[in-house]
């Protein structure tokens, strides 16, 4: 009867023990966020390494870039411009991933700029990723809410479309290049660098 008393207080204090050993330690609130050229994260406090925007070491691109993404994070069409310049390689290296992640921050931010041409990325795909018509139907809706009458017809396409997937297929290979080439010229930036800073016009 000992033996089971015994074990009775044993067996509880160490399953308490083994859990609170097991336990998984709070993750560490001191991060920094960190952007440079190759776009923002965050960092523990302990790794980061600071430099400044105004860094001598820096090239002149790099502080560009530096200053837009900086910027970027506060003004939604800051965010839609270093879109269009990660996906054009604009002062920045190319990066489809960056553009479009930029691209949805402004949109999301209500831009009616990147709301539009998500709506056309999304309708066509962008290089290896295909098309997503309830994202392209989200994001052409918000355009044509505010007026955008392209956005009107691209939005009724897309319903259409999604509908049909030989319909689809054709459309595509007919307006897959021409809204690809629209990235590069179409959009417009709104901030130019000028006297050490960007300047909208």
């Amino acid at each position: 009867m000992e033996f089971k008393n015994l074990i009775a207080l044993i067996v509880p204090a160490a399953i308490t023990g083994l859990l609170t050993a097991c336990a998984i330690p709070q993750p560490h609130t001191g991060y920094d966020r960190v952007c440079d050229s190759s776009g923002c994260y965050d960092r523990p406090v302990q790794a980061v390494q600071y430099q400044s925007i105004s860094d001598p070491e820096m090239t002149p691109e790099q502080h560009r870039a530096a200053a837009l993404i900086a910027m970027a994070e506060e003004d939604p069409v800051a965010a839609y411009d270093l879109a269009l310049r990660y996906f054009r390689g604009d002062g920045i290296k190319r990066n489809s991933y960056q553009a479009i992640r930029w691209m949805r921050s402004a949109a999301d931010r209500g831009n009616l700029d990147a709301q539009k041409a998500l709506g056309r990325l999304y309708l066509t795909g962008l290089e290896e990723m295909g098309p997503d018509f309830r994202e392209a139907e989200k994001w052409l809706s918000l355009a044509a809410a505010a007026g955008d009458k392209e956005s009107e017809e691209l939005l009724a396409e897309a319903s259409h479309l999604k509908h049909t997937e030989r319909q689809y297929y054709l459309w595509s290979n007919r307006w897959r290049p021409i809204f690809q080439r629209s990235w590069y010229s179409n959009y417009p930036y709104h901030y130019q660098w000028r006297n050490n800073g960007w300047r909208y016009y």
